[in-house]
């Protein structure tokens, strides 16, 4: 008996040193092959403020590239005057324009333009308003949007604009008012006066993306509720979409990129594998059926288990126009892509700084396949300068 207990044993062991070995076969080792510089990871918390975390932090490295110096660009002011613009908008269209958190790149470069910016030490801290130390819009959502809604449903024939003020006391209780004119390094500026001073041209940014339903080499808004200006993106075919991002970090030049993070493949660890769930039913034993009896964590663990040795799909052109007219493919959530690595196994990965703080396994990076992001981008903004030559001349930029 001791003898079957000894062998028993030494089975279990082999059998735990084989999944163990096979498990180290599936988790990512990473070697960097273009890493650009980047400010430091910051945490928008429980707000939907990513449009604006990952444009700044987009421009902030588009300052290091051109002036060498960084900066820290403050997301609040861009919330605070692109949150009334919108209730604005939201109110001549008696309510027919959705009003909420998220925004787009677009916002942020239009905020700029029209208002300039401030830096992060010329207006609260995030969430400081309510004593906390980091952003939380929940409470800030659930009194203004009642507000605006009020006011753009209202069934008075007229209305006055004392509703305006009302609603700014609001933004500003939150998010704090945005200054007209403050101190930086021992200088004096106005928001405008500082945007000017950052070394940047801000007629040099374009947003790209890559749909059939409208004409390829023209710029279109593209239909997502968070576009509520209608800002234009330029529409190439998928491959120029990501022949543009591989071109720009090529020569030293990052992406404010927005699309779907809904996906499975999206983990909380920090990768995006753009997964072929078929060829995963196979690779883990499960047949069709037998994989449709799962839970979805059951799924998404086994999906998981796999890492990069998981299969991906092929995207293609007409899968994204698919997804997109299906709603599969959704605008919610904006990062910044700011380098490449490969895997273990070769395959390429773009380095993608994420805004909720040192999360996963890599502090706020996430290693997305090139794969996913051809899936999954809804568009992204970029240096028009970062665009080949040829693909601008057919857009006439």
């Amino acid at each position: 008996m001791k003898k079957i207990i000894t062998l028993a044993l030494l089975a279990t062991m082999a059998t735990g040193a084989m999944a163990q070995e096979k498990a180290d076969e599936n988790k990512p080792v990473f070697t960097t092959i273009k890493q650009l510089p980047i400010t430091s990871v910051k945490d928008q918390n429980r707000s939907g403020t990513c449009w604006a975390y990952s444009t700044l932090s987009f421009f902030e490295s588009e300052i290091l590239k051109k002036t060498g110096k960084s900066y820290d660009l403050c997301e609040m002011f861009v919330a605070n005057k692109d949150y009334m613009e919108r209730a604005e908008l939201t109110v001549r269209m008696h309510g027919d324009s959705q009003f909420s958190q998220g925004g787009s790149a677009g916002d942020v470069l239009i905020i700029i333009k029209n208002h300039g910016i401030c830096p992060e030490t010329a207006m609260p801290l995030p969430g400081t308003m309510q004593g906390d130390s980091l952003a939380n819009f929940n409470e800030f959502f659930s009194v203004m949007e009642p507000y605006v809604a009020a006011v753009a449903k209202s069934s008075a024939k007229k209305i006055s604009n004392q509703w305006k003020p009302g609603l700014q006391g609001i933004i500003n209780a939150y998010l704090g008012e945005c200054p007209e004119e403050f101190v930086y390094e021992g200088k004096k500026y106005t928001p405008k006066s500082f945007a000017a001073s950052l070394g940047l041209n801000w007629d040099d940014y374009v947003s790209i993306t890559s749909y059939t339903h409208h004409p390829f080499y023209t710029a279109f808004p593209v239909e997502v509720q968070d576009n509520w200006r209608w800002d234009r993106s330029y529409n190439v075919p998928m491959d120029e979409m990501m022949q543009i991002i591989d071109n720009a970090l090529a020569n030293g030049y990052t992406i404010a990129w927005g699309g779907d993070v809904s996906e499975e493949g999206f983990t909380r660890k920090g990768l995006g594998i753009a997964y072929d769930t078929k060829k995963v039913q196979s690779l883990t034993g499960s047949d069709a059926a037998r994989w449709l009896r799962l839970t979805s964590t059951e799924k998404k663990s086994k999906l998981d288990s796999l890492g990069v040795n998981a299969p991906e799909i092929v995207p293609t052109q007409e899968m994204r126009q698919e997804r997109f007219d299906n709603w599969e493919l959704t605008d919610d959530h904006g990062m910044h892509i700011y380098g490449l690595a490969k895997d273990q196994n070769g395959k390429e990965y773009y380095m993608v700084k994420n805004s909720w703080g040192e999360y996963g396994d890599y502090k706020g990076t996430w290693y997305m396949t090139k794969a996913f992001v051809a899936a999954n981008t809804m568009d992204f903004l970029v240096n028009k300068n970062a665009i080949p030559k040829e693909i601008r001349k057919k857009l006439g930029i």
